[in-house]
């Protein structure tokens, strides 16, 4: 039997502050209305609410809706008071010099991948992503490292609870072809993301788990003109090192 949850105008409005944190804009209110499946005067009444308490900000002028600041102070504490990000940090400032490349640390927030720690490339062309972003497990190289460490019937759960859609050329919509990968990221130790959430993007993640329990993942992102196979390989090593290394740490400092 489904749990009953209570307040599911909570639901309603978390629908709507997870579209805004996908917006790089403000967005108008049919816009929010409609993408998150609400009537407009629904939406409306959430979104006042949102920006009386200040978890949403309005630009009146443009008549626009995006996160406002008391929302992300919250979320920056949160972030702050994430042991993993303060173990893996020295880590991950040694990954990125070794590779030269963009890392990411990120935690799963149900469905997804959220970006808690960044250290950009200093190489000519960066990619695009922040601290906050959240992307979907099944076609990031973090989120499928940490949902092949789960048993079976969690992936099957997961399959049929979550829509595989096309992102890219490359993304994985089948659910055969995604128990395949997982097949393949157990038996390799490590995931990669072949351009399958952004065009052109190849990434290597995996996960840090000790005793079953997930304390986030790591990955290391790229421009896919960058890659080669003996870069790859520099790559994998230098992630799988750097999971070591942190989950060390995190075992020192149970």
């Amino acid at each position: 039997m489904e749990k009953q949850l209570y307040g599911t105008v909570l639901l309603k409005a978390d629908r709507i502050l997870a579209y805004l944190a996908d917006c790089q804009e403000p967005q108008a209110l049919y816009t929010i209305a409609k993408e998150t499946e609400l009537t407009n005067s629904t939406a409306l009444k959430i979104l006042e609410t949102l920006n009386y308490i200040g978890y949403v900000q309005k630009d009146t002028e443009l008549k626009k809706f995006s996160l406002g600041p008391s929302i992300i102070k919250y979320a920056n504490r949160a972030i702050q008071h994430l042991d993993i990000k303060e173990i893996a940090q020295p880590h991950l400032e040694a990954l990125q010099a070794e590779t030269g490349e963009t890392v990411h640390l990120g935690i799963q927030d149900k469905t997804n991948i959220v970006y808690i720690a960044k250290i950009e490339s200093k190489n000519p062309i960066c990619l695009y992503s922040k601290v906050g972003k959240s992307i979907p497990i099944y076609c990031s190289a973090m989120g499928k490292a940490v949902l092949a460490e789960r048993g079976d019937d969690e992936v099957e759960e997961y399959l049929e609870n979550n829509n595989l859609v096309k992102m890219t050329e490359n993304t994985i919509t089948t659910k055969a072809g995604f128990r395949k990968e997982i097949a393949s990221i157990r038996s390799l130790g490590y995931a990669s993301d072949n351009c399958e959430h952004e065009e052109e993007v190849f990434c290597i993640g995996a996960s840090i788990s000790i005793n079953e329990k997930n304390y986030g993942a790591i990955s290391v992102s790229t421009p896919k003109y960058r890659v080669s196979v003996e870069f790859e390989q520099k790559v994998i090593k230098a992630v799988q090192s750097c999971q070591e290394k942190i989950k060390k740490d995190i075992i020192a400092s149970l």
